[in-house]
């Protein structure tokens, strides 16, 4: 099983990638993909920093650049910047799921 985890200690944002019996990572960032935050990671607002995480969970869960690329404002304005607290923690399939059911609904409008 892989998930995320992000804790905010001290002010800073650390976002590690946990497979389990595997041991955890940082998150990257993606800045190759787009570079929203170059100082990094945040969450829990609309800005910047929730964008970058946004593509980097998208980007790591999927698989997949393009939908990354596609879908991430709206990952962060649904789910990201929706966060609280200092600590939180999502399984990669929620986001693997999110995904999928955005590219249903581009494909029902036609859009995909």
């Amino acid at each position: 099983m892989k998930y995320y985890t992000g804790e905010r200690p001290a002010g800073t944002a650390h976002v590690r990638v946990v497979n389990l019996g595997e041991g955890d990572q940082p998150l990257d960032p993606r800045l190759d993909l787009m570079n929203h935050s170059p100082d990094g990671f945040d969450w829990g607002y609309g800005g910047s920093g929730p964008a970058q995480l946004a593509l980097a969970l998208l980007a790591d869960a999927v698989g997949n650049d393009a939908i990354a690329l596609r879908y991430h404002l709206e990952f962060k304005n649904g789910f990201v910047s929706r966060l609280s607290g200092n600590k939180w923690t999502i399984p990669a399939d929620y986001v693997r799921g999110w995904a999928r059911a955005m590219a249903m609904v581009d494909r029902r409008v036609g859009q995909g």
